[in-house]
């Protein structure tokens, strides 16, 4: 840590100057804070649970952890380097700011190409991440009330859960309340807006997630011996190989996502935050700052709730519905598609299973495996990772709120409290993290196309409440998921862009400089090289290995036509938000600014 009167090229002398330079450091901490409350969210505690019960357990950690020290630490560098640069010109966007750094390899004409496609690829990304988790946020303001009114006190947490996401006009009303309320914080700025609220809702979350850990480590086997918290944590921390080797280029793809989404990478958020940056100001250490404290808040804790608890609770969550739900698929009522072998593992006779699928008559399953649930119930507790699996692949990102009520129902009526309690630091952590996202959206209007601050947020939450509907009206199965799918991809393709742009056609050299700039760590050599080489093979692998899945039809069409619709609108922003302070040097093709 430097000495109180070294902060970059300024010099401080006298009573004024320290109180100068401790504002200075007010503001640089408090920006790290504000980024780092924008990584810590529902990312932790609902997305990360879900992707882990999804994708075979211990299968999705091995690629988690590759995936934060091979693409994580590195990129959040780059995007890091690249806002502090983007900050210089006066530029806290992607388009704008990925224009000026592929003009250190390319003619101005070229590097308007570039910097039009990333920034319709942030655009899309932030407009579309939003559109469902300012939903999920939403579903923590409910279920702040519902524990207030023990509305799900008695009842089974699952079939709760998708008694409310039916309840269209109850999940209209919290969505509305968070996204009104994120618009009017938005609309006063981001040091108003952001920091105060993270200040609070850090620390508290920290530590009422630690508390929630400690009595999930105690709770043990609260319904049946056979199905306890450590189960939990043993299909999470297991490495499940065979699982890994036959979905390998999935399961990479989610785990990267994953990274990329809990540490806000592939947005264009970081950059936004860090564009606030002096060109002094460290970006190395920060960087480290925001990984280490998501990371913490994601694994140790997230990663310690929400499995571990479904798994305790897991036979009053099951039921014949969710298992036909998560191994079958159907076509207008007509069944296409079984996972032949978790139902196999699951004593379902495979004459049956075909049956079923020659002649897509889903009520032939359904009745066996109503007729014999007991021996189905007894198969779940020798393969208790199929039974996760099906919670996680039947509720989706709703597995955390399935899973965690039942923690406070065990409580008796103080439940109500810890339960309110909880979900409102939820909330809390989600409305900070949206934040960002908003933020960069009014940014894109009121720094690119000159539209007031005002004016912007009203127009960005019109945007987010047409793009809300369909996660209502449509749902899990049909919007949310295949659109949370494309998410990961769409955000490991930024990065890729993160890696082309902002070190490649920035110039290596002049990467590595602008990282060291100001910083108060040396990054080992090596991690240069994992930057240029390691992370793009890492980032290809997934890329090439889900892509003919999402062309074939693994997007429904109603998803795909809004992507499409996000990407040309982004385009269209992104260019004349370049050609507006660029024009002329593009026009020339020369380059006329240069700061």
């Amino acid at each position: 840590m430097p000495q109180l009167n070294s902060w970059g090229p300024i010099s401080f002398q006298g009573v004024k100057g320290l109180e100068q330079e401790r504002d200075q450091w007010a503001t640089k901490i408090g920006l790290i804070l504000a980024m780092a409350g924008n990584a810590v969210g529902l990312g932790n505690f609902v997305r990360f649970p879900t992707q882990v019960a999804q994708n075979g357990g211990g299968a999705f950690m091995v690629p988690y952890f590759l995936a934060l020290f091979l693409l994580g630490i590195p990129i959040m560098w780059v995007e890091w380097v690249a806002g502090r640069y983007g900050g210089k010109y006066g530029h806290g966007t992607l388009g704008p700011t990925y224009y000026l750094m592929a003009r250190e390899s390319l003619n101005p004409r070229g590097a308007l190409v570039m910097g039009v496609i990333s920034g319709m690829v942030a655009f899309a990304g932030v407009t579309l991440l939003n559109s469902y988790y300012l939903h999920l946020i939403g579903w923590s303001a409910a279920y702040t009330w519902f524990s207030i009114t023990g509305a799900y006190f008695g009842k089974n947490t699952g079939q709760f859960f998708s008694d409310y996401l039916n309840n269209h006009a109850e999940v209209l009303v919290f969505w509305g309340i968070t996204i009104v309320t994120i618009a009017i914080a938005v609309g006063r700025g981001v040091s108003k807006g952001i920091e105060k609220w993270v200040k609070v809702m850090m620390p508290l979350l920290y530590i009422f997630a630690i508390i929630m850990v400690g009595y999930v480590f105690v709770l043990g086997s609260p319904i049946k011996p056979d199905w306890s918290t450590i189960d939990g944590f043993s299909f999470i921390w297991t490495p499940n190989w065979a699982y890994l080797k036959e979905h390998f280029a999935a399961v990479m793809l989610a785990a990267s996502g994953q990274i990329f989404f809990t540490l806000s990478l592939g947005m264009g958020i970081i950059q936004n935050y860090a564009s606030y940056l002096g060109p002094n100001d460290d970006v190395a250490l920060s960087g480290i700052a925001t990984v280490s404290l998501n990371e913490f808040a994601e694994v140790v804790l997230g990663g310690s709730l929400a499995i571990p608890l479904a798994t305790a609770y897991f036979t009053k969550i099951i039921n014949p519905g969710i298992v036909m739900s998560a191994f079958t698929k159907l076509n207008n009522g007509k069944l296409i598609q079984v996972d032949k072998g978790a139902l196999i593992q699951l004593g379902v006779p495979l004459n049956v299973i075909n049956k079923a699928l020659s002649t897509g008559n889903p009520t032939i399953l359904k009745s066996y495996i109503v007729a014999h649930w007991s021996s189905i119930m007894a198969a779940f507790n020798v393969h208790k990772d199929v039974g996760l699996q099906a919670i996680g692949r039947t509720f989706g990102l709703g597995f955390a709120y399935t899973a965690l009520p039942n923690a406070f129902v065990s409580m008796g009526q103080a439940g109500r409290f810890f339960g309110a309690l909880w979900f409102l630091l939820l909330w809390f952590a989600g409305w900070t993290s949206a934040i960002a996202m908003y933020n960069y959206l009014v940014a894109l209007f009121e720094e690119d196309l000159g539209i007031r601050r005002g004016v912007g947020t009203w127009l960005v939450l019109l945007i987010y409440f047409f793009l809300g509907l369909p996660v209502v009206y449509i749902g899990l199965d049909n919007y949310v998921t295949p659109l949370d799918n494309w998410i990961s991809f769409q955000l490991t393709l930024l990065a890729l862009l993160d890696i082309i742009v902002a070190v490649y056609l920035f110039r290596p050299s002049n990467f590595w400089d602008e990282l060291h700039k100001g910083a108060y760590v040396k990054i080992p050599t090596f991690y240069k090289w994992i930057t240029l080489i390691v992370a793009p093979i890492f980032l290809l692998i997934p890329l090439f290995g889900t892509f003919k899945g999402f062309i074939s039809g693994g997007i429904p069409k109603t998803v795909g036509a809004v992507i499409i619709t996000m990407f040309i609108i982004g385009a269209i922003e992104t260019y004349f938000a370049i050609k507006r302070k660029y024009g002329e040097e593009i026009k020339k093709n020369k380059v006329l600014v240069k700061v």
